[in-house]
């Protein structure tokens, strides 16, 4: 697989139904083994098989140039299998399940596979940003 938007993501941005600069997002990191990424997911509960641990919103989230960037982060004391992919939702005060899905990355990061030990995964989200435009 590739990284990709998830496309009823683009639908629903085109749609002007997420404000990056302002919403929650946060960040999933996935077991690959119980996660197949599907374009017709669209919603956080379709992740819930893979979910190893999900981070805090992320900070500082900026638009420049097309380009979507955060802070880096840390998921904290991360136990369970080996992951290979991370996810982005929207957190809404809807239904969490509902939460929608922004993008599914399982190529080019760095530390990545990471087998959880326990400890924090300090993630340094890449200089060009999570995804552009």
């Amino acid at each position: 697989m590739a990284n990709v938007l998830y496309p009823l993501f683009k639908q629903a941005l085109l749609n002007k139904e997420h404000d990056l600069n302002s919403d929650s997002i946060l960040a999933v990191l996935l077991d690959s083994a119980d996660y197949t990424y599907d374009d017709a997911h669209d919603a956080v509960g379709d992740l819930s098989a893979g979910v190893v641990a999900t981070s805090g919103a992320l900070g500082s989230p900026t638009i420049a140039d097309g380009v979507f960037d955060t802070a880096d982060f840390s998921w904290t004391t991360v136990t369970g299998d080996q992951c290979e992919a991370i996810a982005l939702y929207n957190d809404t005060p809807t239904t969490p399940t509902a939460d929608p899905l922004i993008l599914f990355m399982d190529t080019g990061i760095t530390g990545m596979p990471i087998t959880p030990n326990g400890g924090n995964i300090n993630v340094t989200v890449n200089a060009s940003g999570w995804f552009a435009l």
